[in-house]
């Protein structure tokens, strides 16, 4: 074999592994899901869970060199109100060789609020630039040298958290526990064409028509980026998160449903089988209990902002701390949440005989990211105002802090054209406040 042939063969295998680490996250939730509608029933059962499991509660990584200097950041208080897990999908290893080493290929820190009743999954892109021993290297590479502790440390540093638990999973148990549920119907958006013969990968789906999808099916929807001619996703790995949201509605819809009671049996065998977690089985049924109350609007699914680029000839992807402040506020502030501000109508008025008041606060909230702004003039008043017109009481708590007005209304409804309108009365010094 040449070594073209053997570089690509090893590319490939690198590229099923790396697919294949998109489908865990499913296998978490139908965990927690399961457990959460039928509690102690199977407790019992699903309490193999953690037999293997480590400790990390003496893991001290965001204590140590945690630098995140955030506003409102009392850890003493907020961390209460959060409740973190890092999820990790390990790859097959060397094939054919017991016990060998794996790499993370997918790392998600699911960051439960619990004030405001919100998930977050922050994936962590597996070629993320840290150093083990002292020595550039990947993150998906921590867990070869040191397993789940220093993993967690590892996450804890960079984003300066507490981690509370941890869930590992083998993707091998995937097609089993479709299977086990009975699989689940998908109406196909897009067509989606691909093959790859090194990989007995092919994936055959055409746009309109409704598929069952069976654990080989469901896996390979998942797994689908591009089609044979390069079509597909514009945002590769990134776009492909909204087939796996889709999935997993539908994973939660079958899990919900009453037939599913029938088919127990089948999954608790599957899933201790697969799942490695510190979560004893009260916490289990205490957060599946959650999880299964949250409505999918209030799921979030992020990734880690950063550049590609290269040291020493090696391609990392370097993490950008000034390009995460929202994601950084949002899991350490706990009424913080991430909003689109560029969607945000707002329409800003002078109430007063100061001349270009409007457009000065304009101006400043623009730099902010609020670039939707409409100036004008009202009434004249002395106090200064804010009205929020259908628009999340969580997003109206943000901008509340980030504008530094306080007197707000709050209309759950949408009326006319705007979503925000401030009315500046003479009260109102923006630069000083």
């Amino acid at each position: 074999m040449s070594r073209i042939e053997k570089r690509k063969k090893q590319e490939s295998k690198k590229r099923s592994r790396r697919k294949k680490a998109t489908s865990f996250l499913g296998i978490f939730i139908v965990l927690l899901l399961v457990v959460s509608i039928f509690g102690a029933y199977i407790g019992y059962k699903l309490s193999k869970v953690n037999d293997n499991s480590v400790d990390i509660s003496d893991v001290k990584g965001n204590k140590e060199n945690g630098d995140y200097n955030g506003e409102n950041n009392d850890s003493s208080i907020k961390k209460d109100n959060f409740v973190n897990v890092l999820l990790m999908g390990v790859d097959i290893g060397t094939p054919g060789v017991a016990k060998s080493r794996k790499r993370t290929d997918t790392i998600i820190l699911l960051n439960y609020n619990k004030l405001i009743d919100k998930v977050n999954l922050i994936s962590i892109p597996r070629d993320t630039y840290v150093k083990i021993n002292g020595k550039p290297n990947k993150i998906n590479a921590v867990h070869v040298y040191g397993g789940v502790p220093a993993l967690v440390e590892t996450v804890e540093k960079l984003l300066d958290i507490n981690i509370d638990y941890y869930a590992k999973i083998d993707y091998a148990g995937f097609r089993e526990l479709i299977d086990a549920i009975g699989g689940v119907d998908m109406k196909i958006n897009r067509n989606m064409y691909y093959d790859d013969p090194t990989q007995n990968l092919h994936i055959h789906f055409k746009k309109g028509t409704v598929v069952h999808l069976n654990g080989k099916k469901a896996e390979e929807f998942v797994r689908w980026r591009k089609n044979n001619d390069n079509t597909g996703l514009a945002n590769g790995d990134i776009g492909r998160i909204s087939n796996q949201q889709l999935f997993i509605n539908k994973v939660v819809d079958k899990i919900k449903s009453p037939e599913i009671i029938f088919k127990l049996p089948s999954i608790l065998n599957i899933i201790p089988k697969y799942v490695e977690t510190n979560m004893n089985i009260d916490e289990i049924i205490k957060y599946g209990t959650k999880l299964a109350k949250i409505n999918m609007e209030n799921i979030d699914m992020i990734t880690l902002k950063g550049e590609s680029g290269y040291l020493n000839g090696i391609s990392y992807y370097f993490y950008d701390q000034s390009k995460n402040k929202d994601i950084l506020k949002m899991i350490h502030d706990d009424d913080y949440v991430i909003i689109d501000k560029k969607s945000l109508k707002i329409r800003v008025l002078n109430a007063t005989n100061k001349r270009g008041l409007a457009k000065n606060f304009s101006d400043f909230i623009n730099k902010e990211g609020y670039t939707k702004t409409f100036l004008g003039n009202a009434k004249s008043t002395d106090v200064t105002k804010m009205i929020f017109y259908g628009v999340d009481e969580n997003v109206a708590k943000v901008v509340e802090r980030e504008f530094n007005i306080h007197n707000v209304e709050i209309n759950a409804k949408k009326e006319g054209n705007y979503d925000i309108v401030i009315i500046l009365g003479r009260d109102h010094d923006y630069v000083n406040n």
